[in-house]
């Protein structure tokens, strides 16, 4: 699985799911830091990324255009560092591997996970 973060994440974060065997970039890395969740979303289309998030737009993005992806993972706290949700992270990632590969937007907050399918249904 393929994972592309977004600019308000750290960039540790790449690190952290590189050792626990997923490829995974920064935005920063390769776009420009002002760009449109838009074309942050057409680029991980494109090239087969999952976007990993702290900003909701992403979740209302794909409600707005009915998406079918990419898949999108948002993370609901405020403490956003690896060292503090990557576990949840991980756990998340393995009980949705199943919806990520098909197209999901995936919800994680300190107290549970949460999954829905794309596209979403009105």
């Amino acid at each position: 699985m393929k994972f592309l973060l977004d600019m308000n994440l750290p960039p540790r974060w790449v690190q952290f799911l590189s050792d626990h065997g997923f490829e995974c970039v920064h935005w920063s890395d390769v776009g420009e830091c002002t760009a449109k969740d838009s074309v942050i979303m057409a680029y991980a289309r494109e090239h087969g990324y999952t976007v990993f998030t702290h900003d909701l737009d992403f979740g209302a993005l794909l409600a707005a255009t009915r998406g079918t992806g990419p898949s999108v993972i948002q993370i609901r706290t405020q403490n956003v560092v690896p060292e503090a949700i990557g576990d949840l992270v991980l756990n998340a990632i393995a009980r949705f591997e199943k919806e990520l590969q098909q197209g999901a937007l995936i919800t994680i907050d300190p107290y549970r996970s949460r999954a829905r399918v794309l596209p979403f249904r009105a």
